[in-house]
């Protein structure tokens, strides 16, 4: 269900909550940096974009656009209606904010989304679960 996050007055406008939330992931992870984009807040590593949030028109949802590896894709796009392939990129994957939100998932997602758009260097410096 959508609706009780903060309301925005102008597109891109991204509600200070979810702002919160995302520099905290984000600005933790080595030589990322947060920017405004043509539209709403994108999370960078040098010159590539690891998220972007951002509202099109005042009254919609909140949506954010990551990275994901191609068999990820079509797990987070079978799961359920808050994922879906963006309209570019082959490994561009939105994913709509709702009242409840997985905050421990997106800060998986936009971790992988910054090991996929990192220099090898920087990515080695992220530490990451052991797999099982």
């Amino acid at each position: 269900m959508a609706g009780s996050f903060g309301r925005v007055s102008a597109p891109g406008d991204v509600p200070e909550e979810i702002l919160v939330r995302l520099r905290a992931v984000c600005l933790a992870l080595p030589e990322a940096y947060e920017e405004p984009a043509w539209i709403g807040v994108r999370w960078r590593i040098r010159q590539r974009t690891v998220a972007h949030a951002y509202i099109r028109d005042p009254g919609d949802e909140c949506v954010m656009t990551f990275r994901a590896p191609g068999e990820e894709i079509i797990a987070l796009v079978q799961s359920g209606h808050v994922f879906e392939r963006a309209d570019w990129g082959d490994n561009v994957v939105r994913m709509t904010f709702t009242d409840d939100v997985d905050w421990a998932e997106v800060a998986e997602l936009l971790t992988e989304s910054y090991l996929i758009q990192a220099p090898k260097r920087l990515a080695a410096l992220v530490d990451r679960p052991p797999l099982p």
